[in-house]
């Protein structure tokens, strides 16, 4: 009768959680994030015969700004992107800043337009915004702003695994927050998420590209593109996260529990049978 119990407590709760996480899916998740996220792509190589443009509007083969002994830290992003893309940048420029290595000297950074109406120009604009926020504007000396043609764009997020959706209505992009780490050779061996990167975790990533050690990454929590709350004047991350992660650790919980349980319930037999004899 007890395990009956038990066994309905259970099955009600995972119902519940799993009912609840698809009616939020369902009800929350607006259509332009569908398919929207990272695929990640550890110890691929990525395509090194793309030609993009620099800020400087000129032609340029990505494989030409890799460097021999140098890791590339890899920024996808579009200039002009109200919401997500200048958070990210922002938590890459006070990395960076933290950071002993020095882009140009000891690593390379590479920051490319998703949107192929963006150009040189538009770049430019960008790079020097964000370059003017270094305290040591010397570490803007091996950041790359780049922009592309649609065909090369694609080949370089499909081989990174760098999924969004464009919004027709609006001509803005729905897409994670995601930097990833490339050895010398192009090789993929790490992604970080978020918005705000800690200097310990980035500097382990940079050790492990020179070598081209391929990270796991322990905690995968990708983040959708903010939105803005006019009401907080702040950006909100996308509740459906959050309730995942709530989903995914009350079942953790419930697993422990009746783990517990189970134990208790057989160490109880064992002392009866014991008893008995």
């Amino acid at each position: 009768m007890r395990r009956f119990a038990l066994s309905a407590i259970v099955t009600l709760a995972v119902l519940s959680v799993s009912g609840t996480a698809d009616a939020q899916l369902n009800q929350q998740q607006p259509e332009a994030l569908q398919g929207v996220g990272i695929e990640e792509k550890l110890g691929d190589t990525i395509p090194m015969d793309l030609q993009f443009a620099t800020s400087e509007g000129d032609s340029v083969r990505i494989g030409d700004l890799f460097e021999e002994g140098k890791p590339v830290l890899l920024n996808p992003l579009y200039y002009e992107c109200p919401m997500l893309c200048g958070l990210v940048i922002d938590g890459m420029v006070n990395v960076i800043d933290e950071l002993a290595w020095k882009p140009g000297e000891e690593l390379i950074v590479i920051s490319f337009s998703i949107d192929p109406k963006e150009n040189a120009e538009v770049a430019a604009r960008a790079k020097e915004k964000y370059i003017s926020k270094l305290g040591d504007t010397s570490k803007g000396k091996g950041w790359y702003y780049l922009t592309g043609k649609q065909a090369a764009i694609d080949s370089l997020v499909n081989a990174v695994g760098f999924q969004y959706n464009e919004i027709e209505d609006t001509g803005e992009y729905a897409h994670p927050a995601a930097i990833m780490f490339l050895s010398p050779e192009g090789l993929i061996t790490r992604y970080l998420y978020g918005i705000k990167y800690d200097e310990f975790n980035v500097r382990n990533a940079l050790s492990e590209s020179v070598d081209g050690k391929i990270g796991s990454t322990v905690e995968r929590l990708v983040m959708y593109c903010y939105q803005y709350d006019p009401d907080s004047d702040s950006y909100a991350p996308v509740a459906i996260n959050i309730m995942k992660l709530g989903g995914l650790a009350t079942l953790i919980f419930l697993g422990i529990f009746l783990g517990l349980l189970w134990l208790r319930e057989k160490r109880n037999n064992s002392t009866n049978k014991t008893e008995v004899i």
